[in-house]
């Protein structure tokens, strides 16, 4: 049967919780920033954002369409995720009230760290010691990778720059949390032993005391981070979503500077890595990002937690969408008969179904859309799963499809 087309601003995922873990607003940065602050001002442990880097360049993300494309794992359709041509003044502006704003949602044990290259380090860094004091910066972490071509004009830009500042002297840094044995000792002069378990050792005599050191002892990172690779083309945590960050990197800041159940926010979310670095330790997360496509990428990569999206009002008239409904024991039993977003540039050979990234259905609640089903396309499921199991409860249905630009639609089911 056709459904009926309603509006829908908010959206929650529940996974068996006592509530959201975490959230993800869709839209300016500035202005959600703005509207979380009389609720979670002061009470963030950690903010990382990788912004833009003032290249000059524009962005995409390759999208998969229809089941084809997500088996063999590349993207059909090349969609712009951002555009970095802002002008050194309205990059710094931008960067000024985001940070501002990070500041005082920061609790005073917090700490944050600003993702950039070359282009914005001298920038950044002065905004940075201006908004938190040059006596809170506590590293310029160096991390290294080797993708990427050679340049033979001069010597490769292999590194970003992260830029880890404190809010005040109360910070909580847990460096154990990140210490790992070393995959082979470093070359020394120290003089090699063997303990009675078969421990390796060295031992070197400074001042007429003795220190020794066990190969494999944790030892923490220094502030060049060469053992974290970037994500290659082919990597099956690549999202299709350019300036992607590896989980690895995002885990090991999450780790040293916030605990779980603590409140991580990342202001330019992107590919949502912070966010599943966050969930995937325990802590609750906040995601902010202008992108559709990154609504996408969220209800992927946090399948399974307990969060709410945050959706700004839809322009779009709703495309035509048909489902049926039939009871069973407990459970409505709802299938997706017909969906046609009308998507121009569509890859060759695919039907209005192949637009349907993923869908859901649920029950509208007085605080939303309360998702009690979802399915998203991924490479071990590519083909679109057609028919939902929904927990028979007081109230009316509803259904929400998210088709391959980013776009959520939501209708009204009515019972049989």
């Amino acid at each position: 049967m056709p459904l009926k087309p309603i509006e829908v601003n908010r959206e929650w995922h529940t996974a068996g919780g006592n509530g959201p873990e975490g959230l993800f607003c869709l839209g300016d940065a500035v202005e959600n920033l703005d509207a979380l602050l009389p609720e979670y001002e002061g009470k963030v442990k950690l903010v990382y954002m990788d912004p833009p880097f003032m290249t000059g360049d524009r962005f995409f993300m390759r999208v998969r369409v229809g089941e084809d494309q997500w088996k063999k794992g590349r993207g059909g359709m090349a969609l712009e995720a951002f555009s970095d041509k802002m002008s050194r003044e309205e990059y710094l502006g931008l960067l000024r009230q985001v940070l501002t704003r990070c500041h005082r949602l920061l609790s005073d044990t917090g700490m944050i760290f600003v993702h950039i290259d070359y282009r914005a380090h001298p920038h950044v860094r002065l905004l940075l010691d201006e908004i938190f004091g040059e006596e809170n910066l506590l590293n310029e972490i160096i991390w290294v990778y080797q993708s990427g071509g050679r340049s033979v004009n001069h010597f490769s830009r292999k590194h970003d720059v992260i830029l880890f500042y404190r809010k005040t002297a109360r910070y909580d840094f847990n460096i154990d949390a990140v210490k790992s044995v070393p995959a082979q000792p470093k070359p020394n002069h120290m003089r090699r032993h063997v303990d009675p378990d078969g421990r390796v050792y060295r031992s070197i005599k400074t001042n007429g005391r003795v220190y020794t050191y066990y190969d494999d002892e944790p030892v923490a990172p220094t502030d060049v981070w060469q053992d974290l690779s970037h994500l290659q083309q082919k990597d099956p945590e690549r999202t299709g979503y350019d300036a992607q960050k590896p989980l690895a990197l995002l885990e090991r800041i999450v780790k040293c500077a916030s605990r779980p159940g603590e409140w991580v926010l990342d202001p330019f979310a992107g590919s949502c890595t912070t966010l599943e670095a966050a969930r995937r330790g325990g802590r609750r997360f906040i995601g902010i990002d202008r992108c559709p496509l990154t609504v996408n990428i969220a209800r992927r990569r946090l399948a399974g937690a307990d969060y709410g999206i945050e959706l700004p009002r839809s322009v779009d008239a709703a495309p035509a969408c048909e489902a049926s409904i039939r009871s069973g024991v407990g459970f409505f039993h709802v299938t997706l008969e017909g969906f046609d977003a009308g998507i121009p540039g569509l890859p060759e050979g695919c039907a209005p179904m192949d637009a349907v990234d993923n869908w859901s259905v649920g029950y509208l609640r007085p605080e939303g859309y309360r998702v009690m089903a979802e399915f998203a396309r991924t490479r071990k499921e590519g083909a679109l799963r057609r028919e939902l199991a929904v927990p028979v409860y007081g109230g009316e249905l509803a259904l929400c499809v998210g088709d391959v630009t980013g776009r959520s639609f939501y209708y009204a089911l009515e019972r049989i």
